[in-house]
């Protein structure tokens, strides 16, 4: 990681250690501060005993509710009625929904109380626009009257009102929505139309490769050698590909093995069902005909835990086919893990904030959905053709060939590239420097 110490700050960054889908959509926008102006409104040095105590009581309750589903008998009735609690509500029919929620009042009470106070002051000493991705502090930033412009950049395929201030018609909160639905969603809530900026979700630059998609169109052209071997999609729709991705690209030439990437959540959840998956996969890992990396993302317990799954299955001494990814900080796995997508061929994962990395041509199977909003998140990633739900993982081996010798899975990672916004970092830098982006707006189904 290059950083960012000796680069002039134009914007605080702030983010929350919460799982990673705040600090995943925060990371590629480091651009815009240097290393002391890229914070964690939990995690900072000076913070008040009251509010570290009170951020350790929501990574508990966050971490419990993401766990808790798997707990045989009970986890999945009592999971529903946590749900229930934060689920968001049908879009249709459209109507008023800036009433707030309990979980706004209830931030609110705290602020009242002084939450989040001694943060806003520390980060008004040098006034720069403040970004979050984190709807708390964005929300705490207007109540103690931070004065500069305040971002809220949006995680997720839809929201629900959490993320809007109490009284949305009076608020100076700029909302940055990662796709159509959240800027009709945020109507819906009562956030005036000069506040809402629709600009895809901000994506990893090193993925990208500018405005061109110079490094992406490249890493694509390579990963459909792989995800078409017997050339059905090739048949279909090569030349509109080769027009696509540039003469320059295609047909790409990797290199190495069809490589799949399982990644499990912030909290470890779903980290079970690794076992199946190399049972499954054990005869072609061998054969060399697959590469399977699991991603424990910082956790050393997810880590480990992967590691003995390894060896249970037999696969200890498959060194090279077999791999965990770990990162020793969650900025290391991050580094790590944007690194590994150039060669990562499609990604099996739950619909996360991950959902949104189908835009850099990565087929993604998803995994059963945690919450309901995943729920849209699968929605979303199937309706633009860039995720297929998964099938038994016991048998992954044969329906992942049968997906592969149908085209099933290159059209999804070229329907992800074709159909899912990934301007979003670019948009957003424009938006929070200039105070509007000379980039065309995402172009999308919904």
């Amino acid at each position: 990681m290059i950083s960012n110490k000796s680069k002039k700050a134009k914007a605080w960054v702030i983010s929350v250690t919460m799982g990673y889908g705040h600090l995943r959509a925060a990371n590629p926008l480091r651009g815009l501060a240097d290393d002391a102006h890229y914070l964690f409104a939990d995690e900072y040095n000076g913070m008040p005993s009251s509010d570290a105590a009170i951020w350790k009581e929501s990574r508990k309750l966050y971490e419990t509710i993401s766990r808790f589903r798997v707990v045989p008998l009970i986890g999945e009735p009592i999971f529903s009625v946590l749900d229930r609690w934060q689920a968001l509500k049908g879009f249709y029919p459209e109507r008023d929904l800036s009433k707030p929620n309990f979980p706004v009042r209830q931030a609110y009470a705290f602020f009242k109380r002084g939450f989040m106070e001694h943060f806003i002051k520390k980060l008004s000493k040098d006034p720069l626009p403040l970004v979050t991705s984190f709807f708390y502090v964005a929300q705490a930033a207007e109540f103690y009257k931070y004065p500069n412009e305040i971002y809220c950049v949006i995680c997720d395929s839809d929201m629900s009102r959490s993320w809007v201030a109490l009284d949305p018609r009076n608020s100076r909160i700029n909302y940055l929505a990662p796709n159509r639905r959240v800027l009709e969603r945020l109507r819906e809530y009562g956030v005036p139309e000069k506040y809402i900026h629709l600009t895809g979700f901000p994506l990893p630059k090193e993925l990208i490769g500018g405005l061109d998609y110079k490094i992406l169109k490249r890493d694509l052209a390579h990963r459909l050698t792989n995800l078409d071997p017997v050339g059905i999609y090739e048949s279909r729709f090569g030349p509109a590909v080769q027009k696509l991705l540039g003469k320059e690209n295609y047909p790409g030439h990797n290199g190495h093995p069809l490589t799949l990437a399982f990644a499990v959540g912030g909290a470890g959840a779903q980290r079970e069902m690794a076992v199946p998956i190399l049972r499954a996969l054990t005869a072609k890992i061998k054969a060399g005909l697959i590469k399977v990396v699991l991603v424990a993302g910082n956790r050393t317990e997810v880590a480990e835990y992967f590691e003995k799954v390894i060896k249970q299955a037999g696969l200890a001494t498959c060194e090279k086919c077999v791999t965990v990814l770990i990162g020793r900080t969650k900025q290391e796995y991050f580094d790590l893990f944007n690194s590994a997508m150039h060669t990562i061929d499609v990604l099996w994962t739950k619909p996360s904030e991950l959902s949104f990395y189908s835009a850099l041509g990565i087929p993604i199977i998803i995994a059963p959905t945690i919450g309901s909003q995943e729920d849209f998140n699968s929605w979303w990633l199937r309706s633009i053709g860039g995720g297929i739900p998964q099938l038994d993982p016991s048998y992954c081996d044969e329906w992942i060939q049968d997906w592969l010798e149908s085209g099933w899975l290159a059209r999804a990672a070229v329907a992800g590239f074709t159909n899912a916004p990934k301007r979003g970092t670019y948009r957003i830098e424009e938006i929070v420097t200039r105070g509007k982006p000379n980039l065309p707006e995402p172009i999308e189904p919904i």
